[in-house]
């Protein structure tokens, strides 16, 4: 099977396509023959600034081909989505059946990838972050995967007030088209009224910026892998607060909440509430080409590997 790696860390022209025997499904495992591989910002920035070089994981959608002992609920045939956490771009993948959900007959290997991992942090961080009918909500990184669903859960949830946080003028129009009223920029003197809850994917150098943005009493809630220091003193004068969420974590230790997400999630999107976006289809060997699209933060919505 071809699958792509890389051995030093590095800028998108590190990867390189090899070919590599076919791994064996162990415990719990399904073997996954996979048709669409999402692209995320966290696996973009391990290439370039991890310590090491590392197997590439990610969220992966196909059909599968073998199951390891002790599966239940899954056999080979099934159309199924899930997180790999190892070798995700590849024909062929490892995703645990903890972490492996059906796809509906509806629906394609495509919109799977760009639906449901994003889908789900989306979720999940707008939960974490307490929103009130009414509250007005920010987002960052708002044209991403996870952004564009953020936003239309937002909406959807009754935020009176939903701005987007972008980099580029460019992305203004398409984060519009999604719920958002207002539009900012990252390198704004302010971001506008302040706001009850900001959702940020971004961390780093926007921190200070996304805290600033928060009304008294308001919750910034950081999914984002991109690290950063918050000046507690911001908290201090607003009564602000902190909120950190991980979607594996609600995975592992709550399978019946991660199950009920889901398929409210499956269900927010046949009704059209939930609409996902594809930047970009491009196929497995051009793995460089979707990294630096990614890296250089050009796309609007999820940028897809086909193999």
């Amino acid at each position: 099977m071809r699958r792509v790696r890389y051995e030093v860390n590095g800028g998108p022209e590190v990867l390189f396509v090899e070919e590599a025997p076919a791994p064996t499904p162990g415990p719990g495992e399904l073997l996954v023959r996979t048709e669409a591989i999402g692209i995320s910002l966290p696996t973009v920035r391990k290439v370039r600034e991890g310590s090491q070089a590392g197997a590439l994981g990610g969220e992966v959608a196909g059909t599968v081909a073998a199951v390891g002992e002790g599966v239940t609920g899954f056999a080979p045939g099934d159309r199924v989505t899930g997180i790999c956490f190892a070798h995700s771009y590849a024909e062929l993948a490892l995703v645990h059946q903890a972490f492996a959900s059906r796809v509906p007959e509806r629906a394609g290997a495509v919109d799977a990838v760009a639906l449901v991992r994003s889908g789900l942090v989306a979720r999940g961080a707008y939960e974490a972050g307490r929103p009130a009918p009414g509250e007005s909500v920010l987002v960052t990184a708002a044209a991403s995967a996870v952004g564009t669903l953020a936003l239309q859960y937002a909406k959807a949830g009754g935020a009176s007030r939903v701005v987007a946080a972008v980099g580029s003028p460019d992305k203004a129009d398409f984060v519009r088209s999604l719920g958002a009223d207002e539009v900012v920029l990252y390198g704004d003197e302010g971001w506008g009224e302040p706001v009850d809850v900001v959702l940020d994917g971004v961390g780093g150098d926007l921190l200070g910026p996304a805290v600033r943005a928060l009304a008294p009493g308001g919750r910034l809630v950081a999914f984002s892998s991109g690290g950063g220091t918050i000046d507690a003193f911001e908290l201090l004068v607003r009564g602000a607060s902190v909120i950190g969420f991980q979607m594996a974590a609600v995975a592992r230790n709550e399978p019946e909440r991660y199950a009920r997400w889901l398929g409210e999630l499956w269900e927010l999107n046949r009704t059209g509430v939930l609409r996902t976006h594809v930047h970009a289809r491009i196929p497995l060997a051009e793995a460089a080409r979707a990294h630096a699209l990614v890296e250089a933060r050009r796309n609007l919505g999820k940028v897809v590997l086909v193999p």
